[in-house]
């Protein structure tokens, strides 16, 4: 009899004390990893978690699919893994950047919420400790730090495999650019126009797949080469001249930001400018050089 009564007061406790840990965990969530002043670490830190598991994932999809997959040396699918990491952000961040950037109100002129330069979006359920809140932008802006530490540290880890000097520069810009956006709150329409860029992302990373598999001279190839053009001429050329004529057109609220902000919004888009026409003048020379053994 004792025994029963035993057995059935076991599942109880067991009930009890599952009970009392969930509560310990929903208070740590709420006290620590949701709490205002931590929120953009939480963000940041989950950026960097979902590039590992998207890293994982295209690992075990790529050895189950594609058979040039296990023909690769080690380094080189550690390349393939990387890239589809960072297709999967580019698709991601570019649309939620192009959204924030021109079809909100959120940084239309019309919109009489405070200075454009400082306004973040009331969408988001995450918060800053900021007099209105931060943005669903601020959060995506966290994931995208995120994402930007976590490729410098393969590029770095790698170096010069993944990538050159160039690289680490590009990371290490976007990086700073987009956590000052994030932490502060100014600047954040400029930070969506740079990282609209990422949408050439999934182009170059193609071209890269295609060239692995042995696909350099078919159609796909060229056709791939072709919209990289446009894209880029679109994202990284045109795009950026627009942003600093948005920019010379709001002088007047850009001064506003601080001295640090000031040169971000001014230094970080010339030097990645720059780094972009040259790049664009190696995608006109490989896309000519294709063209021509084509004819």
């Amino acid at each position: 009899m004792t025994t029963a009564i035993g057995r059935k007061a076991a599942p109880a406790r067991n009930v009890v004390a599952f009970r009392s840990y969930q509560s310990q965990a929903e208070t740590l969530v709420k006290t620590y990893l949701l709490a205002d002043p931590f929120i953009p670490y939480t963000s940041v830190f989950a950026g960097i978690f979902a590039c590992k598991m998207v890293y994982d994932l295209c690992q075990l999809i790529s050895s189950f699919y594609f058979r040039t997959y296990t023909t690769l040396t080690k380094i080189q699918r550690t390349e393939w893994n990387n890239r589809g990491m960072s297709t999967v952000h580019a698709i991601f961040i570019s649309a939620v950047s192009t959204y924030f950037a021109f079809w909100s109100n959120l940084f239309s002129d019309q919109n009489p919420d405070g200075l454009l330069i400082t306004r973040s979006s009331p969408l988001s359920t995450f918060a800053l400790g900021n007099k209105d809140g931060s943005g669903i932008d601020t959060c995506n802006a966290s994931v995208s730090a995120g994402y930007f530490l976590s490729d410098l540290g393969m590029i770095c880890w790698f170096y010069p495999s993944l990538g050159g000097l160039e690289y680490v520069v590009h990371h290490s810009l976007s990086a700073i650019a987009v956590a000052y956006s994030m932490y502060t709150g100014e600047g954040q329409l400029y930070t969506f126009m740079v990282l609209i860029s990422e949408v050439t992302t999934p182009e170059i990373n193609m071209r890269w797949f295609l060239d692995t598999a042995g696909l350099k001279r078919s159609y796909a190839y060229l056709i791939n080469g072709v919209v990289i053009f446009f894209a880029w001429l679109v994202a990284r050329i045109l795009l950026f001249i627009y942003m600093f004529y948005h920019v010379s057109l709001h002088y007047d609220q850009v001064i506003h930001m601080h001295i640090f902000g000031i040169l971000l919004v001014f230094g970080v888009p010339a030097a990645l400018g720059v780094m972009n026409l040259m790049w664009f003048g190696k995608i006109i020379k490989g896309l000519k050089k294709n063209l021509s053994k084509r004819v």
